[in-house]
């Protein structure tokens, strides 16, 4: 920290000199980079931790990492006189209360959906297994999968992977059952334009069936509205649990040092709220109709079927393709 400060007096005085210089812009940034480090040092404590982690031959990268935001966003808190916070996916309520609050004793409330129940058909495919071992024996099942979903009912679909590598490795797998004019992708990095004219393929009046591959959690996880005829389905792959990594594991020990719960706050429940996003971009007003198909075994074991929202509460599972498009087809048929 001392050299760090050190660097940061010497750069801005030297910024505040010397105006032309190339090679200003990224002295710049590198002294903004700089302050906000030394900024962040200020709150260091235990829901904090430092690690450093090397990039390349010669390069080394610092990093303060919040563990807990609840103590961070106490003080700010403790200024208003109350403070709601609201979302169509603040489930578990009590995982949501602890980070935000630090306590899981506050008022809550969770509203019934407002749309009929009848106007969606919610399924599990629980014979296919998602994890990353087993991810190259799920390929040929999840194609099939979208292929009979597809085939039920024409119209506009999505179907969100866990990684965009599982969506690659499926996508090659589909080619060989549906026309590539059905089949949109979600690239690595998408401008602004790309992302609208994206959205804009799903049209109400598509006479053949669209398939949009995105990747669970991305920018076309939450924040998109399709209504109507524009998304009649979607499938999700997965149970969303992030990919394993460093400040993951450094979130896990934590949790598990706090409350015992460090791979549901780590992995579990971010995973899930990725599911609930997804799904949530089917039905969006009272008269919408659609399907949401969940792809893994683990969507039936009891510590998911425990967080599922009480409009889910009609779901139904199947086992096989055959048991998929019969539950799909009655649904359809009920136009």
């Amino acid at each position: 920290l001392k050299a760090i400060r050190e660097f940061s007096q010497k750069a801005e005085d030297w910024l505040v000199l010397n105006q032309a210089p190339e090679f200003r812009q990224a002295l710049l940034d590198f002294y903004f980079a700089c302050s906000n480090y030394l900024r962040t040092a200020e709150y260091f404590d235990t829901f904090y931790v430092s690690y450093f982690e090397r990039q390349g031959q010669s390069d080394l990268k610092a990093k303060f990492f919040c563990l807990d935001p609840a103590p961070m966003l106490a003080t700010p808190l403790e200024r208003c006189q109350s403070t709601i916070f609201f979302s169509a996916t603040l489930l578990p309520i009590d995982y949501f209360m602890k980070i935000l609050t630090g306590a899981a004793n506050h008022p809550w409330r969770i509203f019934q959906s407002p749309f009929p129940q009848e106007n969606v058909c919610l399924l599990i495919h629980n014979q296919i297994a998602t994890k990353y071992a087993q991810r190259a024996d799920s390929y040929a099942a999840i194609a099939e999968t979208i292929e009979t979903v597809c085939g039920a009912h024409v119209g506009n679909y999505l179907v969100y992977f866990p990684s965009y590598a599982y969506l690659v490795a499926v996508l090659e797998l589909l080619k060989e059952k549906l026309p590539e004019s059905q089949l949109l992708i979600q690239d690595r990095a998408m401008t602004e334009a790309e992302r609208e004219a994206f959205l804009a393929r799903f049209s109400a009046n598509n006479q053949e069936p669209l398939v949009g591959l995105a990747v669970m959690g991305g920018i076309f996880g939450e924040g998109i509205d399709l209504v109507g005829e524009r998304l009649i389905g979607v499938v999700v792959v997965g149970v969303g649990v992030p990919q394993l990594g460093l400040e993951r594991d450094l979130i896990k020990a934590y949790f598990d040092r706090q409350n015992g719960c460090g791979f549901a706050y780590a992995y579990q429940y971010p995973g899930f709220n990725r599911v609930l996003q997804a799904t949530g971009r089917v039905i969006r007003t009272e008269t919408d109709r659609g399907i949401i198909v969940l792809i893994d075994d683990r969507f039936s074991h009891a510590r998911y079927r425990h967080l599922f929202p009480s409009h889910w509460r009609g779901v139904q599972v199947v086992q096989n393709s055959s048991e998929l498009k019969d539950k799909l087809t009655r649904f359809w048929s009920r136009d």
